[in-house]
């Protein structure tokens, strides 16, 4: 069996110092857009090859790309991934992007992925205060769970885990319940004329941070930065453009939805789109709370479990 790219041995229990920055470069390129095809021609160009001296093709960069021993994890007999009990090249976010690079690779034939109300920051575990993720069961039922402390110390308790249509369910009824007080439609009103400026601000940080891209870019291009700079550069562009998208689309959100009537907001709410019902529990909630069930299997909300913790909106509205 060879040893895998990055690893000085097949124990993988030292990293091969002449593979790891080839490696991590390969998946900041994959996660800055480029194929896998794309990823090969790069490493070839730059003369590095597999640990059985062939050329990198699109099949073996996707092979590497999708083995959790890179980022030192491995898969425990649930399908979750757990400390492997060695050195990884990357980390462990990364190679999360990667899966997600990768099912959005897949065919159509693949379950669509599901859409989560509260992810994102929007609920926390009650225990540790960790934010929840959401994770399908292993019989492919959405959930959310608290995921727990990687090798580094990453992470959380563990010990959460809730069905994700029965929490959503959940905090629906309370929100709607909410916007159907007197006086809540005028107090949105004024927030998301706040929120409107928040989001003039975030797109000039996003076109400021693509200045930066094209910036590096050229430097690059007349050898005036290394690649190692130029894909540093490019990796820290890459995030920061992410987190500030992400707040841009919950912001542009906030901002522009429109509930109609009172009395249609209940069958509003049932049939809108995740998109627009995110919008109105970010703006409403700061926070979902989400405590362990007092037994495993349980399929009701007990009564402390999800704690709602709501949001001034005067606050965002400077009222």
């Amino acid at each position: 069996m060879p040893r895998l790219f990055g690893f000085a041995d097949t124990s993988r229990r030292r990293l091969h110092d002449d593979e790891v920055d080839p490696l991590r470069q390969m998946v900041s390129r994959a996660l800055a857009g480029q194929s896998n095809a794309d990823v090969a021609v790069w490493a070839n160009g730059e003369g590095y090859r597999g640990t059985l001296g062939g050329e990198w093709k699109d099949a073996s960069v996707g092979r590497l790309f999708r083995n959790p021993a890179i980022a030192g994890l491995r898969y425990d007999e649930n399908g979750e991934l757990v400390d492997a009990g060695h050195p990884g090249a990357i980390e462990r976010e990364e190679f999360e992007a990667l899966q997600e690079r990768e099912q959005s690779r897949k065919t159509a034939d693949a379950d669509p992925p599901y859409d989560y109300l509260l992810v994102g920051g929007a609920s926390t575990c009650g225990n540790c205060t960790h934010v929840l993720q959401g994770a399908r069961t292993n019989a492919g039922t959405p959930g959310y769970r608290c995921r727990p402390k990687d090798k580094d110390g990453r992470g959380g308790c563990g010990e959460v885990r809730m069905d994700a249509e029965l929490l959503e369910n959940h905090v629906g009824e309370y929100v709607v319940a909410e916007l159907l007080k007197p006086g809540v439609r005028d107090q949105i009103l004024k927030a998301q004329a706040a929120v409107r400026e928040q989001v003039a601000k975030i797109n000039q940080e996003i076109k400021d941070l693509e200045v930066r891209r094209t910036e590096a870019g050229t430097l690059y291009g007349k050898r005036q930065i290394s690649s190692d700079s130029f894909v540093a550069a490019d990796r820290e562009i890459t995030a920061n453009l992410k987190a500030a998208r992400s707040r841009l689309r919950y912001a542009e959100q906030m901002a522009n939805f429109s509930l109609g009537s009172a009395k249609d907001l209940v069958r509003w709410w049932n049939t809108a789109p995740t998109a627009s019902k995110k919008a109105i529990v970010t703006l409403l909630l700061e926070n979902v709370e989400v405590f362990p069930a007092s037994a495993r299997g349980i399929r009701t909300v007990e009564p402390g479990r999800v704690v709602l913790h709501w949001r001034t909106l005067s606050s965002l509205s400077g009222g």
